[in-house]
């Protein structure tokens, strides 16, 4: 429907109908945190009553903004999240130009735990895995790299698809002092398998993590426990990738059997190698490229799902000189 053309300008506006108030809070946030970001990057006029949503202004601001929220309202409807991180970073003309997100793969909707993705980078994450042998997932903190990747394994576990879950990361903070820390192996390296554990016991009962930590059928081991095995039947997962070097990370994706998938994690930009040691996950980065059956999928800030703060801490460091 047209509102009256201002002088100078094609003057209209556009009524959007959502479904429920439920679908009007998902869209909108607690308190229209959403809402109130979306007014401030659109130049059309937005107007929430109840479970409409009218905007008015010059026909190309109008267009733009419905676009943009005929998106956000299909993302919804599809079962995703609007988050408001996600909004902060986006490019709002690419997003209202965007084709409708395609269907999420099978696997998507039987994720245990809360696992669930909630931006659209980590949807393309999730289709990867899903989709192909080896996946890179590179980039902040708070991305939900390794919790989704875990999440992944965990439900292909439970579907019999592997027999078997393994679950590694480099222990480079603790180098040559490992013999000074008390306890035995175990315990020297626990606290660097640590964010992995958490993971686990985030998906399945604790009992039940216990049980296949026995039985082996899941387990967790630092990096330098792949060396000369062959791991088939698995689902692989390196975390902290950006700490191994190139020659560790050649060790660990050689190990790689028949019907095994591999995930790998990392931040190129948090490593804790030695002044001078290039960092494995980059070189497998720009070696790997083109290779069929072999994904990277790189985060931003915008798929930080950790409380609000951590995306403006991280933007906030960014900035210093």
């Amino acid at each position: 429907m047209e509102a009256p053309a201002r002088e100078g300008t094609i003057a209209t506006s556009v009524t959007l109908k959502l479904r429920s108030p439920a679908e009007a809070l998902s869209l909108f946030g607690q308190n229209d945190e959403n809402l109130r970001l979306l007014r401030t990057r659109l130049s059309a006029t937005v107007v929430a009553r109840g479970d409409e949503l009218r905007l008015s202004g010059d026909a190309a601001e109008v267009e733009e903004a419905a676009n943009t929220f005929r998106t956000l309202i299909d993302t919804v409807r599809n079962g995703g999240r609007v988050s408001l991180t996600e909004l902060e970073y986006s490019d709002l003309e690419r997003l209202g130009n965007r084709s409708p997100a395609p269907e999420p793969p099978p696997e998507e909707a039987h994720l245990p735990g809360r696992a669930k993705p909630k931006t659209a980078g980590q949807r393309r994450y999730v289709a990867a895995i899903h989709d192909n042998p080896i996946v890179f997932g590179s980039g902040p903190a708070g991305t939900g790299k390794t919790y989704l990747a875990v999440a992944m394994a965990v439900e292909a576990l439970t579907h019999r698809r592997v027999k078997r879950i393994i679950l590694t990361r480099p222990a480079v903070e603790a180098g040559e002092r490992l013999g000074f820390l008390p306890g035995d192996l175990q315990a020297k390296i626990d606290p660097y398998l640590r964010p992995l554990y958490d993971a686990l016991y985030d998906m399945l009962p604790a009992d039940r993590v216990e049980k296949l930590l026995e039985l082996g059928t899941i387990e967790v081991a630092p990096l330098a426990f792949m060396r000369g095995r062959t791991l088939n039947d698995a689902f692989i997962i390196i975390d902290e990738a950006q700490n191994t070097t190139a020659e560790q990370m050649k060790m660990f994706l050689t190990r790689m059997g028949f019907n095994s998938k591999v995930v790998v994690t990392g931040d190129t930009t948090q490593t804790d190698l030695p002044g001078g040691v290039k960092s494995g996950l980059s070189t497998a980065e720009s070696i790997l490229q083109g290779i069929e059956g072999i994904a990277f999928i790189t985060f931003s800030k915008a798929d930080v799902v950790r409380h609000p703060l951590v995306a403006q801490i991280i933007r906030a460091y960014e900035q210093q000189p």
